[in-house]
């Protein structure tokens, strides 16, 4: 190296090698989850965060002793601020991967969420707990291939609508019962037909529900009714 003109190479210099290293894989699993979900920030983008983070922690670590050895007065310095302001700093980051349409988040937030925790893990790999990055990186993963698939699972079937039409002979003075006993239920009106017959009305009610299904509760009290001669259900 000194026939380059460069330092000779410092004890240091395979730590740091091993740890690059290991955060390029760590990092790398999480980009490749992202990646496979085609999110703007994917494989590349989690590798050079986790890179440069890692590589940021090792500068505060190794970066300034020889300097603080020629100078001893300087014994204040405190090598947690450059990890601080990576923590800080990614957040712009992790904000350009949030896409947001008429003020309402529509996606990228689990995106930003993994951008920070990489930083996070590039810091813990540089200052040598490679046992802590590894068990996090393996939750993570784990949360990003499983538990997305759950609470897709679970918040289709909760944001599911289901649509009725109910056919309701009766009573004209029956009509605002019928409608709040609908909501009291859970059962939302989209549409209502009104016609008007000898003494008796004919309403047609186009209604969806979400989550629960209280089609049938609400049918067994709309039928115990006097005011209401039939009740009649058609799936849409």
């Amino acid at each position: 190296m000194e026939h380059l003109g460069l330092p000779p190479l410092s004890p240091e210099f395979m730590i740091v090698i091993k740890r690059i290293l290991l955060i390029v894989l760590l990092s790398g699993l999480i980009g490749l989850e992202r990646e496979s979900k085609n999110h703007p920030a994917g494989l590349r983008t989690h590798i050079l965060v986790g890179v440069g983070s890692c590589l940021l922690m090792l500068l505060s670590i190794y970066g300034f002793q020889p300097f603080l050895d020629e100078h001893p007065e300087l014994n204040g310095f405190d090598p947690s601020r450059i990890p601080s302001y990576v923590i800080s700093g990614i957040g712009f980051l992790g904000a350009g991967t949030i896409l947001v349409h008429r003020g309402v988040t529509v996606r990228g937030l689990t995106t930003a969420a993994s951008i920070w925790v990489v930083a996070g893990l590039g810091l813990v790999v540089g200052i040598g707990m490679h046992y802590e990055a590894i068990f996090t990186t393996a939750i993570i993963v784990l949360t990003l291939l499983f538990l997305t698939r759950a609470e897709q699972y679970y918040r289709g079937k909760l944001r599911k609508k289901r649509w009725y039409t109910l056919v309701i002979r009766m009573q004209a003075g029956e009509l605002s019962a019928v409608s709040a006993s609908m909501q009291k239920h859970g059962l939302e009106v989209a549409e209502l037909d009104v016609e008007q017959g000898a003494g008796l009305i004919f309403c047609s009610f186009m209604v969806y529900s979400i989550g629960e299904d209280p089609i049938h509760t609400v049918m067994e009290e709309l039928i115990s009714w006097n005011g209401i001669e039939q009740v009649r259900l058609m799936k849409k």
